[in-house]
This record gives structure tokens, C-alpha cells and sequence, in this order.
């Protein structure tokens, strides 16, 4: 074939020329496939084909982790402390009267009596905790073990004549699913109707792991309880999912590795500083032991400052371990900052280093995690706190435990607010500045910054009101009046975003 040939259109069997189709590269390397992508899998599976073979493992995992490995507690202490903080989500009522002002009493009425039930030994069946650690245990659970599952039990013996209990994922039995007669299913044990909704829970009797306690394996191995009943709290990744799975599931794998990493590199530090070593000699013998290992090994026991003079003919070789290298340290931090990410938090925050920070840096880091953290307040007041409150709600208005009747329950239950816990900044100094220029120039309201504190502007003009009564009744002026219509000038050194290192 000559060199130019291959410019030569081909013919077929009947010789009419061929058309040569444009080779087309794949449009998304990602999608690409070869030797470089044989290790990159990949799964079409539906999200609960997915987590139902791994949902116990990962789970059981999770927990050992958040036993014993410090950094997943530490990522445990920083959800309890800045998603529910020590308040929790607190009440502020703000129901209309007819002709359009505050129900002072009404709203006073409601909101001491939710206080009085969440106290501890009132809203729990097992009288053990209060409302706020409920908060706590629900929002750990649903990090740890993926989701949460709390039970309203209505009984006049309860406090306001309901009560929660907690229950463990476990008993949710995840080895249960199937169709049933009447068209539901069951996925992981929870009963789903046509739509997918939820319609009721299959829970074991007793918890599976309870092995040196159980009592009850002569009671029903399940118990069908009916949705409105249960209160099932788990963030869903994907539509269609029906059970949670646990938030360290990204950094689960390098969690694990980096504490063994960390255990072999002490380990290997200590070997390093007890100057190990060997003895040996050209017949193998002459070497007078304190004892035997395994019987047959010869070991000598030697304490710090002692030496010891060796047979003719023996030798002594050292072992000296170098490991941890210069480069563990930053081998360390790239991995928990990989860890830091696939938890949503910052590494600052969750490895407890400063090291080179600065006011910037660190507000940065912080203002990006507080918004995480308000996604999760969001999330858990949506699928937990205002399920459990319009059900306490209701229930206290029908037993008359407030003054308020049963037929203004939407009036009251329309106008009930939560607010999470807030935050300090960082320099609080400038920050407190921001406020006064925003509300000088109208940019920011009086409910803006107090929400920002965690405070309803409400509850902050009362407290005004109240110091201010409180200072006559004894004599003392109030000598700080706020809203006087004169704001302070705003220093420019305090105003301006300076980069000071921590």
C-alpha cells in the first residue's frame, strides 16, 4: 500500500465507496472507562438497595468510633454544644387577640407550661432526662447512627398526658421487608403505602444486642406501631430513601486508618525511646539470659541507666526506630482535613489547632460552619421539635391544663416560634460595631441582631423593661439608656476588617 492511500475513500463488496464515520471522544471523562478507571465503581442500585446490606455494619462501626477514636467524639460535643447548645430550642408564643395585639396571658400560659413539661422526669417515660437532653440524644443519634426514632405515648398518668421515649435504631428490624396483602410494604421495617409514605413502624420487642439483659424473648418478636405515633428523624441523602444513614459514612475509612496510623506511630515512638536492641554472636551461644521467651528465645531485662557487661564474643545491635518522621505531621493534618470535610465542619474546629491562624481565617472557618450548624437547627426543628410540641400542645389543651381551650389550638400553634442557640463572634468589639452601623442606617432591624444572639426582640425589650424596674425599686439609676436616638460614632481602627494573628 502506497503512503498516500490511506487519503483513498474505501469501497464495499459492491464498490460504492464507504463513508469513514468522525471518531467522537466521551463527553464526560468521568464517564471514561481503561486502566485508569477500573478501580472508580460505581452503582445504579436505588438508595435503599444500597444501605440495606451495609445500614448495621456502618452503623456498629460508627459507634466504635464515637467510643474510642477522639476525633468522632469530638465531632459528637461539637453538634450537642452548637446545634442544641445548653438551652435547646426555646418557646416564644406570639398569638393575636381579635382586635390584633399580643395574648399576653394566653402566650405566658403556654409557654410556662411547656417549660414545666420539659423538666426532667416529666417528658420522658422513664422519667431519666429533660427536654433539652432529648434534643441532645436525638441529634446524636441521627449523626451516629444514621437516624432517630421517638415514640408519643398518650396516657393520663404522663405529665400534661404525653411522654417520649427514645428507642434505638436497632429495634427498627432492618431484616424485615415485604409486600402485604393489602398492597403496603415493608422496607427495613417500615411500613410504606402506595405513595411511599410512612403508615407504621415493626419494632423488636427487645433490642437484638441487649444479650445480658434480655427477659422478654418469651414476649411477640414484633410490634406494629402506627406512624402517627412514631416520630422517625433522619436526614435522607436521596429521594425515595427510607431509612438514614450515618453522617461519618464519608470519612468513616480514613477516620479508622489514621487512628491506627496514630496508635502505630506511639507505639513505634516508645519502642523508639526504650533503645531496643539485639544481641548476636558467630556461634550463636555464650550469651547468659535472665529468661526465655517462648522457651527457647533469650531475652535480657534492662532498666534505664544500667549497663551490662557482655560475653566474650557477643555483640550488640540496636534497634532504633526513627518513625514518627518530620512528615507525620503534615501526613496528619491532610488527612483530618479530609475528615473535617466529609463531617461538614472545619478542621480548625475539629483537631483543636490555632496553629498560623488568623481573625480572618478563623472567622471565615466559623461563619461557613455556623451555617451548617443552622441547616441542622433547621432540620431537626422541622422533622422533631414541632412535631413533638404541636403534640404536647394538643394535649394539653384537651386535658385543660391550660387556660387556653382545644378550639384555639391553630391560633397558638400558628404563631409558636423556636429559636436555636446563637453564637459569639469572634471579635465580638467589631461585630457589636456592625450592628449599630446597620441599624443606623436602617439596614438592620432591632429582631435582627437579637436573633443573632439567640434572643427574640420581645423577650429583649421585656428584660429592659424588667432591669429598669428593678433598679427603681432600689434606688439604683439606669444610667445606660439604650435607643436614645443618639448612636456613638464608629471608630475606623475598630470598624475595619483587620487581619491581627491569633
Amino acid at each position: 500500500m502506497a503512503i498516500f492511500d490511506v487519503f483513498k475513500r474505501k469501497k464495499d463488496a459492491t464498490g460504492q465507496n464507504v463513508r469513514r464515520l468522525p471518531i467522537h471522544k466521551r463527553a464526560y471523562q468521568g464517564a471514561n472507562t481503561g486502566r485508569l478507571f477500573d478501580d472508580f465503581k460505581s452503582s445504579e442500585r436505588s438508595a435503599d438497595s444500597e444501605l440495606y446490606p451495609a445500614i448495621r455494619r456502618l452503623r456498629s462501626r460508627a459507634r466504635e468510633l464515637a467510643r474510642n477514636n477522639e476525633y468522632a467524639k469530638r465531632y459528637l460535643m461539637l453538634l450537642r454544644n452548637n446545634v442544641i447548645g445548653d438551652r435547646g430550642f426555646t418557646l416564644q408564643v406570639k398569638a393575636l387577640t381579635t382586635d390584633g395585639k399580643l395574648d399576653v396571658s394566653g402566650n405566658q400560659a403556654v409557654e410556662d407550661r411547656w417549660r414545666i413539661w420539659g423538666r426532667s422526669g416529666n417528658c420522658t417515660v422513664d422519667g431519666r432526662v429533660s427536654w433539652i437532653e432529648v434534643q441532645k440524644l436525638v441529634i446524636e443519634s441521627c449523626a451516629r447512627d444514621g437516624e432517630a426514632f421517638i415514640r408519643i405515648h398518650r396516657n393520663a398518668s404522663f405529665q400534661d398526658s404525653i411522654s417520649l421515649e427514645i428507642i434505638e435504631s436497632d429495634r427498627v428490624d432492618e431484616e424485615m421487608s415485604k409486600r402485604l396483602p393489602n398492597g403496603n410494604e415493608i422496607r427495613m421495617g417500615v411500613e410504606l403505602d402506595q405513595y411511599k409514605k410512612p403508615v407504621a413502624y415493626h419494632l423488636l420487642s427487645y433490642h437484638p444486642g441487649d444479650y445480658d439483659f434480655t427477659t422478654l424473648s418469651a414476649s411477640p418478636k414484633h410490634i406494629r406501631i402506627e406512624a402517627d405515633q412514631m416520630i422517625h428523624v433522619f436526614m435522607p441523602l436521596r429521594a425515595g430513601q427510607t431509612r438514614g444513614e450515618t453522617w461519618f459514612a464519608p470519612a468513616m475509612a480514613t477516620m479508622k486508618q489514621l487512628g491506627a496510623l496514630r496508635e502505630a506511630a506511639v507505639v513505634n515512638a516508645r519502642v523508639g525511646a526504650s533503645k531496643m536492641g539485639f544481641f548476636t554472636s558467630p556461634s550463636g551461644d555464650g550469651f547468659v539470659a535472665d529468661d526465655l521467651e517462648d522457651s527457647s528465645v533469650p531475652i535480657m531485662e534492662a532498666e534505664p541507666g544500667t549497663f551490662h557487661q557482655l560475653p566474650q564474643g557477643v555483640e550488640f545491635t540496636s534497634f532504633d526506630p526513627q518513625y514518627p518522621s518530620n512528615e507525620f505531621d503534615s501526613f496528619h493534618k491532610a488527612c483530618l482535613k479530609g475528615i473535617a470535610s466529609g463531617l461538614g465542619i472545619s478542621y480548625t474546629a475539629l483537631s483543636n489547632d490555632l496553629e498560623s491562624t488568623s481573625y480572618s481565617s478563623i472567622r471565615q472557618g466559623a461563619l461557613d460552619e455556623r451555617d451548617a450548624y443552622r441547616n441542622m437547627q433547621s432540620f431537626l426543628l422541622d422533622s422533631f421539635v414541632r412535631k413533638v410540641y404541636d403534640a404536647w400542645l394538643a394535649s394539653t389543651m384537651e386535658m385543660g391544663a391550660i387556660i387556653v381551650p382545644l378550639r384555639e389550638y391553630d391560633r397558638f400553634a400558628a404563631r409558636s416560634e423556636f429559636r436555636g442557640r446563637a453564637w459569639s463572634w469572634v471579635d465580638p468589639q467589631k461585630e457589636m460595631t456592625a450592628a449599630v452601623l446597620g441599624l443606623k442606617n436602617g439596614i438592620l432591624s432591632l429582631q435582627d441582631v437579637a436573633a443573632n444572639y439567640g434572643k427574640d426582640v420581645e423577650e429583649l425589650l421585656a428584660q429592659i423593661q424588667r432591669d429598669k424596674s428593678l433598679m427603681e425599686q432600689f434606688g439604683v439609676k439606669y444610667a445606660l439608656e439604650p435607643y436614645a436616638g443618639q448612636i456613638l460614632p464608629v471608630d475606623a481602627d475598630i470598624a475595619g476588617d483587620q487581619d491581627d494573628d491569633v
